[in-house]
């Protein structure tokens, strides 16, 4: 054959990798039976051409057109790294519900009152549902406009008309183009109108805002280079039974990709929460067995966390061990280390573990805080309501150091916690705090009287 004959294309239909044959498994995302035949390309040579600019030293280029203009919103402008950067495009996935367009409405109001025109794009929504939710949150200004579009070419005419100078697109897999075949929400329509969204950012510097939906696990639905498409991606996270939000930073090309926004969900809008320590505590006024208080790191931002656990006696063959807000399989190994290192006897005993107020711990740091919860637990005696613990237990008892052990006692100290119990070295410590050093498990439970005599 000729090698500048006609071949065949295989394409993954999932995430878009290229492939010179039919494979049964995409080599780039693992997914199974999703290589299709797209076709006959025929190989052509390519050629030089004139560069669209002129490349430059890397210290003469301009950066004043990069920098970031915030948007009002304090715990959004810390997750982005400071605001939204001309021309970068965002992508926003949240579960059905979980305030997504409430936090979005809020956004482009606070844009309009202090940058300039936004254009809201819903294709989910007519625009007088839109209009009635952006009344009862207090949202309504001139600057604000509002199309109900669902197509990309009507939608660019939209912008060329408005000229905005931020657009959100609610949501992205309810958008369509006629240039390629596929029904809306699909992965070649998807894949097609971000890639056309995107080159319209960065042409002409507009920031972009897309909503996108979540599969059942969680993840952003549609095809898997959408999100190496974008500049910046982040999780809107929420139990549906709490007022607490989440916004995690997944991927960002302009800052941190590890911080964390808590939001507050009313029914008068959304409002962000500078100081959400106090909403994963438990006020009382003595202690109670069976809790534990631990200090974790979202990003930058150490919050307080409390640990409940309840140990009660069962006559089932296997016991359970529930756990809520808690990653269950460290929860087995702690408890497996518990009963073999601390021992602790969960022999026909039910465990339960879970947090307060909907704060998810799956750090290493919360261990120290499971074990002596569920000690506390099977031994009936309290902890120190002033008390904190910080560490990682191993499988052979040790308690480990974790990062930030500092950072994390200044925020116990700053909300009344009087001790700490910590593992060995763990660097300088704030003043106002008593530490407690424990080198392994059972030398914790002994420093705090929960060892049998």
């Amino acid at each position: 054959m000729a090698k500048n004959a006609a071949r065949p294309i295989f394409r993954c239909s999932e995430c878009g990798h290229d492939v010179a044959k039919w494979l049964g498994r995409c080599p780039e995302c693992q997914a199974w039976g999703s290589i299709e035949e797209r076709g006959v390309a025929a190989a052509a040579r390519i050629v030089a051409g004139a560069p669209s600019t002129t490349a430059r030293p890397i210290g003469q280029v301009d950066i004043e057109s990069a920098r970031a203009n915030p948007t009002g919103v304090g715990e959004l402008d810390r997750v982005l790294g400071g605001g939204l950067v001309p021309g970068a495009v965002v992508l926003l996935a949240g579960e059905p519900g979980v305030g997504k367009s409430t936090l979005l409405l809020e956004v482009a109001h606070k844009w309009a009152e202090k940058v300039g025109r936004c254009l809201y794009v819903t294709g989910e929504e007519s625009a007088g549902q839109v209009r009635l939710r952006a009344e009862r949150t207090g949202n309504l200004h001139d600057e604000m406009y509002l199309a109900a579009e669902s197509e990309l070419s009507a939608l660019l005419g939209q912008v060329d008309a408005v000229k905005p100078s931020m657009l959100i697109v609610d949501s992205i897999q309810t958008m369509s183009t006629l240039s390629v075949d596929g029904t809306p929400g699909g992965v070649t329509q998807v894949r097609t109108v971000a890639a056309g969204l995107i080159a319209l950012a960065k042409e002409r510097g507009l920031p972009i805002v897309l909503v996108g939906h979540v599969t059942k696990d969680g993840s952003v639905a549609g095809p898997r280079v959408l999100e190496h498409l974008v500049d910046v991606v982040l999780q809107f996270e929420g139990d549906r039974h709490s007022s607490l939000r989440l916004l995690r930073g997944i991927k960002n090309r302009y800052g941190a990709a590890d911080e964390v926004g808590c939001f507050e969900l009313r029914d008068d809008g959304i409002i962000g929460v500078p100081d959400p320590s106090g909403l994963f505590l438990t006020r009382r006024e003595k202690a109670v067995e069976g809790t534990a208080v631990t200090v974790a790191v979202e990003g930058k931002r150490p919050m307080l966390g409390e640990v409940q656990a309840l140990v009660a006696k069962t006559n089932l063959p296997a016991p359970r061990r529930a756990v809520s807000g808690l990653d269950s399989a460290r929860i087995s190994m702690a408890l497996a280390v518990l009963e073999k290192r601390g021992r602790v006897n969960l022999f026909q005993k039910d465990v339960f573990t879970a947090t307060v107020g909907g704060m998810r711990l799956i750090e290493p740091a919360a261990d120290l805080a499971v074990v002596l919860a569920v000690a506390s637990a099977e031994r009936e005696v309290a902890l120190p309501a002033d008390l904190v613990v910080l560490g990682e237990v191993g499988l052979a008892g040790e308690i480990r150091r974790v990062n930030g052990v500092g950072r994390r006692l200044a925020e116990a100290v700053r909300l009344g916690f009087k001790k700490a119990l910590v593992p060995p070295d763990a660097g300088p410590l704030p003043d106002g705090v008593r530490a407690l050093v424990a080198h392994d498990l059972f030398t914790a439970l002994d420093v705090l009287g929960l060892n049998k005599k």
